[in-house]
């Protein structure tokens, strides 16, 4: 019993740590994000990752990691309309 307990504590603390790695990736993107402004010409060869768009009835801040056509990784932030409103 005693090597079960162990077991489910060494993997819910491989989990702790994998989503602490994540939050710490994501927090980093954010701190250099650069904000989008229409003028911007974009040059968006891949598209890494976004944010979720919240159930919200709101503009939201949205983040965007994007890789350029010199292979050079790019943190963007945009408004956009929350799926919370109206069933959308």
């Amino acid at each position: 019993m005693k090597a079960l307990t162990l077991l489910a504590l060494a993997g819910f603390s491989c989990m702790a740590a994998a989503e602490g790695r994540m939050l710490a990736m994501h927090d980093t993107s954010a701190a250099n994000a650069e904000r989008y402004d229409y003028s911007m010409d974009l040059d968006i060869a891949r598209v890494i990752r976004t944010d979720e768009i919240p159930d919200v009835c709101a503009v939201v801040p949205i983040r965007m990691v994007y890789e350029d056509s010199r292979g050079e990784r790019h943190t963007i932030e945009y408004s956009v309309m929350g799926r919370g409103c109206g069933g959308f």
